[in-house]
């Protein structure tokens, strides 16, 4: 069993947890002037890389609380998980190749 460490309860079965997508999307500053293109582009859009990548999890059956995870999409190995606001100690695949 996959076992995913909640920041918030510790290490936990992965039945406890559902993904959220893909994480630090930043928001329109102002989405009345984006037009319907970005702004779909926005909402449906996200990056589907091969390697680490960054994601949105919430401890559903457990805490309730959203958090972030770095994990790899080839092994499905969580590389890191950190709280909501905070930033990795770790890169993703699409930052080091930048």
């Amino acid at each position: 069993m996959l076992l995913i460490a909640c920041p918030h309860c510790g290490k936990r079965p992965e039945t406890e947890f559902r993904c959220g997508g893909q994480a630090h999307i930043a928001r329109p500053t102002d989405p009345m002037t984006v037009d319907d293109g970005a702004w779909s582009e926005h909402l449906f859009v996200r990056a589907n890389p091969k390697g680490v990548h960054a994601e949105r999890w919430c401890h559903v059956h457990g805490c309730g609380r959203w958090f972030n995870a770095l994990r790899d999409t080839i092994s499905d190995r969580f590389v890191e998980t950190y709280p909501i606001g905070a930033k990795p100690t770790q890169s993703t695949q699409s930052e080091t190749r930048a």
